[in-house]
């Protein structure tokens, strides 16, 4: 039996995996994430949080939703957290996310992150510009306690280049059950391409000793998504592993490093 994975059109014309491919080796690799969680509820101190970034449009939706599809809602929870309320906007940063972190034998992903402040809020003038290097100073600090706590934190960049952002973008504009996708922020994502990159970039910099990035090249989101599965199962211990299926491709799944930036590896 096939996955319904309600692909757009468009995802088809620029895959280099066909749709009965690609559902076939999703609906096998959703097989091992039901054996990691089955694995991880029988050892109940087991705590996973994987966060996902990366510019608008860059695919994060689709592939979480493909993560958890077949997972324990009870035991699985996605955590994309809007605006934050004057109450919160006055509070420690990191405070409303401390709330969403996962408890023993749940596995949390994080749909965009505490990196906001690193991106979005430092390009649009969300927040001041102490705000931002008070962030980038206790990031490292604050995921260092998450860690030694018994969290295993997993993060993931979805890059995508101008020209395919400037496509879904448009694409959503077109589809009208993807229009309330497009927001004011996406609307400038685009013309504030240069600017994102830099932030970007300095977020990696200054943020992967800790706990490292891991860049996932987005631009066909068929391969991003099964190779974002494939990496994710292969740092997770669990019984019954098939290594063999869940071994990603390096070229589109790799750790940050500068010189990924030089060769252009990481869109510019």
């Amino acid at each position: 039996m096939k996955t319904k994975t309600h692909d757009h059109p468009d995802e088809a014309e620029v895959s280099s995996v066909t749709a009965d491919d690609y559902e076939r080796e999703l609906r096998l690799l959703q097989i091992e994430l039901v054996k990691l969680q089955r694995h991880f509820l029988s050892h109940a101190n087991e705590r996973i949080l994987v966060i996902f970034e990366g510019r608008d449009a860059s695919g994060k939706d689709g592939t979480i939703k493909r993560i958890v599809e077949h997972l324990s809602p009870r035991e699985t929870r996605v955590v994309a957290l809007g605006k934050p309320s004057d109450r919160e906007r006055g509070s420690w940063y990191f405070q409303r996310y401390v709330a969403e972190l996962p408890a023993p034998g749940e596995f949390t992903l994080f749909n965009r992150s505490w990196y906001n402040r690193a991106g979005v809020e430092h390009v649009m003038g969300f927040c001041t510009k102490t705000e931002h290097e008070e962030f980038m100073s206790s990031v490292g600090a604050f995921e260092g306690m998450l860690v030694r706590s018994g969290i295993r934190l997993i993060k993931y960049y979805l890059d995508i280049t101008k020209d395919e952002q400037q496509r879904r973008i448009a694409s959503r504009r077109r589809d009208p059950l993807k229009q309330w996708k497009v927001s004011p922020i996406d609307e400038q994502a685009v013309s504030l391409w240069k600017k994102y990159s830099k932030a970007r970039n300095e977020m990696f910099s200054r943020t992967n000793d800790g706990v490292p990035w891991n860049v996932v090249r987005a631009d066909d989101k068929r391969v991003a998504r099964l190779n974002v599965i494939k990496d994710l199962l292969t740092r997770l211990h669990y019984a019954g592993k098939d290594t063999k299926l869940i071994r990603p491709n390096a070229d589109i799944v790799f750790p940050y490093a500068e010189a990924h930036l030089l060769s252009g590896a990481i869109a510019k």
